[in-house]
């Protein structure tokens, strides 16, 4: 059952502002290879230095997305790998949102094939680091590597049941984020119906924290919500959103969101070419106490730091032009850990020492 909006209130209130990132460490080409025993201990080695620096910033929290191939694949050692991960997390003060299904695919080319355990290759120069990545055009609805056949979707929920109920009282674990942007890849008729059923099995582990899913399109001009959002924004104990966009829309989506009356998240922000920047929008979300959880950290194979492709072709296009390429898009530091812009970090430091001084002051 959704949580009262007196309970959830009475969670959220009851801990730090949450502040932090949605993380990766530099030297994971992808998802597989966050998770993947090939070249994990390397990499995990890499991870406790990006947590140190994470804490000194000042964020107590990070976004972590599954990735079910490896779970399939490598089930033992994914299960004590994903335990080492929290448990690093948990070290150096950050708790963790889990994301336990993605609907941002890529479309189905000659060239495409689904993820797999091994060496992972990346290109240079293209966000996400493939230059054909679900961040291009989509002229049909992606297909979902597992989501979408029977034999693999059971499996995929037998992930999710597994994870959630070992975990569902971990205090490590501080919010089940079920689905990353439903109805992404133009998916919304295909992914309603898996929506509602990770939903569903989620709720039946009876975990101890809370519930969100992100709306993504919702805006604060009035346009109506489409139907998966809807059910998103209905089903979720706390509201979270995703948005890129600059200051004064923010401003018109935290009134529209407001109006759901839980507290606020915001999982997936800073895109700086698009007027999304730390200095107008992180403050805002202090002022506001939402929680918020920006894109990136320390940029490196993964190339977050690069334009989507799709605003690359829209600009050559002509459909917009208002975008600004000569500014890192993710990420708040450079492969050697200096800052992107030195500024930034002191105003995040600022304000996360500002909210720490008034909770415990209470």
């Amino acid at each position: 059952m959704r949580w009262s909006k007196e309970k959830i209130w009475e969670w959220y209130n009851g801990r730090p502002w949450l502040r932090g990132c949605n993380y990766m460490s530099a030297d994971c080409a992808n998802r597989v290879d966050q998770w993947q025993s090939l070249g994990f201990e390397e990499r995990f080695e890499t991870t406790e230095e990006e947590l140190k620096l994470m804490r000194e910033t000042g964020y107590n929290t990070v976004r972590l997305i599954l990735e079910y191939v490896v779970w399939r694949e490598e089930h033992d050692g994914f299960m004590e790998r994903f335990e080492r991960y929290i448990s690093l997390c948990d070290k150096y003060g950050m708790s963790c949102m889990i994301v336990l299904a993605n609907d941002c695919m890529p479309p189905k080319t000659p060239e495409w094939k689904p993820p797999y355990v091994g060496e992972q290759t990346y290109d240079w120069g293209y966000h996400g680091g493939k230059k054909r990545s679900q961040h291009g055009k989509h002229n049909e609805p992606a297909p979902h590597f597992y989501l979408d056949d029977p034999e693999t979707r059971a499996d995929y929920l037998k992930m999710v049941r597994e994870i959630v109920t070992k975990y569902k009282d971990d205090p490590r674990i501080v919010i089940w984020d079920v689905f990353n942007e439903p109805g992404n890849s133009l998916r919304d008729p295909l992914s309603l119906p898996l929506l509602k059923e990770m939903f569903e099995t989620v709720r039946a582990c009876k975990p101890s924290q809370p519930l969100t899913c992100a709306t993504w399109r919702v805006r604060g001009d009035g346009a109506p919500v489409s139907e998966i959002e809807q059910y998103a924004l209905d089903h979720s104990d706390i509201i979270s959103f995703h948005y890129y966009g600059d200051y004064k829309g923010h401003i018109k989506l935290i009134r529209r969101l407001k109006k759901e009356g839980r507290p606020l998240l915001n999982t997936e922000w800073l895109g700086r070419i698009f007027g999304n920047d730390v200095f107008s929008v992180f403050p805002l979300f202090y002022l506001e106490r939402i929680g918020c959880y920006n894109w990136g950290f320390v940029a490196g194979k993964y190339q977050t730091y690069e334009p989507w492709e799709g605003t690359w072709q829209d600009y050559m296009s002509g459909a917009n032009t208002d975008v600004d390429f000569t500014k890192w898009f993710h990420d708040l530091y450079r492969p050697n850990h200096r800052p992107y812009d030195p500024r930034e970090i002191a105003l995040i430091k600022e304000f996360c020492d500002l909210a720490d001084e008034e909770y415990e002051a209470r």
